[in-house]
């Protein structure tokens, strides 16, 4: 692939993602807040292992805890590397475009573990529609961050000190 092509695949898939991680953290932020609202009067009346569980919620199936707090890790930490990885890949040198990589790279795995837990938690069922909502964007975020982590990585192949020593770039 080439540079240009690279470039601004990498650049729309960044701004795509970077409006997907803003929903996936304001949808589980939601969730959090909720839960900590009505985990008390909800929790009280269940048996002792479910009442001192520490990630209960109040909503959704035993899945919900676990997916509801890595989605919001995922949805910061997606954030984070959409900004940085705007100005890294507008510079388009060796040193950015490794920085970019490595921060996309780990959003993706974040994202894909997040992606583990929404899938569980379909395959439970009994889910409210915004877990649903949480569920779909989680999915298909963790698909174009993939696809963002491939051009970034086609674009940070170019400065490999190989391609560098033979003279092509």
């Amino acid at each position: 692939m080439g540079s240009g092509g690279s470039k601004s695949t990498a650049l729309m898939l960044l701004f795509l993602n970077l409006g997907l991680y803003i929903i996936v953290t304001i949808i589980a932020g939601w969730a959090v807040n909720h839960a900590i609202e009505r985990t008390h009067e909800t929790a009280s009346v269940l048996s002792i292992p479910a009442r001192i569980f520490p990630i209960y919620f109040p909503m959704g199936n035993m899945a919900t805890g676990l997916f509801v707090i890595f989605s919001l890790i995922a949805g910061v930490v997606g954030v984070a590397t959409s900004v940085t990885g705007v100005t890294n890949v507008l510079q388009w040198d060796a040193p950015n475009l490794g920085a970019a990589a490595a921060s996309s790279l780990l959003t993706w795995t974040l994202t894909m573990l997040a992606m583990g837990f929404a899938c569980k938690e379909i395959y439970i069922g009994w889910t409210d529609s915004n877990l649903r909502t949480l569920e779909v964007i989680t999915i298909v975020a963790s698909a174009t961050q993939l696809i963002c982590t491939g051009a970034i990585h086609a674009g940070a192949e170019e400065f490999t000190p190989t391609t560098l020593a033979a003279g092509t770039v």
